[in-house]
């Protein structure tokens, strides 16, 4: 047994970069709450980033709040830049010894995990749902994040899953039991501190908000033409992309609704600033596990309208306001009847914040992971 005193030598990989950068998602978001208080705690941690072609590499390693960063080219080509750099990061965790415990995310590097074991490494996946089910992968990606499901399973010293419903299928579907460990919400608020609204040209309460991807999975093509068909007095500000658009994130910028409008990447304490004065927060996704974005923007009080999939509906029980799954009229209905009644919408988010407030700790999800990393 690893001895829960002594500073654990620890190596994280499956993200893009830390700090979030371009086209960062969940996983980066999670590395930038982890590691650092990881590494807060006295554990000695190394996170490997991604270089994409074009992207200028650090000459040498760097730190961010006491983690260590080394980064790694890859290559363009969505999927296949994962397994490129897992493979080098893998061999260099291997032929260095850089850490003792490796966490990564991503149920598509397992393929990895055999060989960390085999010199003696401990290995721990974040999975946050069947990657395979999402509809941005082509039909052979589907097909290997199937397979390596079956090495996910079994492979690790531990599976450690962010909502119950993954977990669930995983224990039904391979007879074993996993670790679940949900999302941290806690926001350090500090206010419109750089002027983000100012450079945007919003007010407090005149948009609403979206932030992510521009991917299938996000249901963006169920909201912008639900918008586009109501009148509300509003903005629809959507925040995120892609840093290689694809032709379905090219048809989306393609509105010609004024109200529509895309400010590309936002991060930090501008992001939460524009959650909390936004007048609500929308969610149109087929599928998620637990998402950061619903959690941090109902802590900062943003009522929050999203899918009525059971990841969204876990996190907001009673408190949400729900549309149907991939049903752009219901979703109009939603957010027209939200504008037509702002006293009842500021109730809800309430509401939500207070159940998000008492459930959701990053510190709590430290403490979690330190206790599976210290076990047997």
């Amino acid at each position: 047994m690893v001895d829960e005193h002594k500073p654990l030598r620890i190596a994280a990989f499956g993200f893009r970069s830390l700090p979030p950068s371009d086209g960062g998602a969940g996983a980066d978001k999670f590395a930038l709450e982890l590691l650092p208080r990881l590494a807060a705690r006295g554990h000695q941690v190394i996170a490997y980033n991604r270089v994409y072609p074009g992207q200028p590499k650090p000459q040498e390693d760097g730190e961010f709040h006491n983690v260590k960063v080394r980064s790694f080219r890859t290559v363009a080509k969505s999927g296949f830049d994962t397994l490129v750099h897992s493979a080098r990061v893998t061999l260099d965790i291997v032929l260095n010894d850089t850490a003792d415990i490796v966490h990564m995310q991503n149920g598509g590097n397992s393929l990895w995990a055999p060989l960390l074991r085999l010199f003696g490494k401990r290995t721990y996946l974040s999975q946050d749902g069947p990657d395979w089910e999402r509809v941005k992968w082509s039909w052979y990606a589907k097909l290997y994040l199937r397979t390596m499901a079956q090495l996910t399973a079994r492979v690790h010293n531990e599976v450690i899953f962010d909502n119950v419903f993954a977990r669930k299928y995983f224990e039904d579907r391979f007879k074993r039991s996993y670790e679940f460990v949900p999302f941290g919400a806690d926001v350090d608020y500090q206010g419109d501190r750089n002027g983000i609204l100012d450079q945007l040209g919003l007010e407090p309460g005149s948009y609403l908000l979206f932030v992510g991807r521009f991917i299938p999975d996000k249901g963006l093509h169920y909201l912008i033409p639900a918008f586009e068909r109501t009148t509300i007095d509003k903005k629809l500000v959507l925040v995120g992309g892609s840093p290689n658009p694809s032709e379905f994130e090219r048809n989306l910028r393609r509105t010609t609704d004024p109200r529509i409008e895309f400010p590309g990447y936002v991060y930090g304490s501008d992001m939460h600033v524009l959650m909390a004065n936004c007048f609500a927060y929308v969610q149109p996704s087929d599928v998620e596990g637990l998402s950061p974005v619903i959690l941090e923007s109902s802590f900062l009080g943003a009522p929050v309208i999203c899918s009525n999939i059971e990841q969204n509906k876990y996190i907001l029980e009673d408190s949400g306001l729900y549309f149907e799954q991939g049903n752009a009229v219901d979703l109009e209905h939603v957010l027209t009847e939200a504008a037509s009644d702002p006293n009842r919408l500021q109730q809800r988010g309430a509401e939500q914040r207070a159940r998000i407030v008492a459930r959701f700790s990053w510190e709590s999800v430290v403490d979690e992971h330190e206790r599976i990393f210290c076990r047997d």
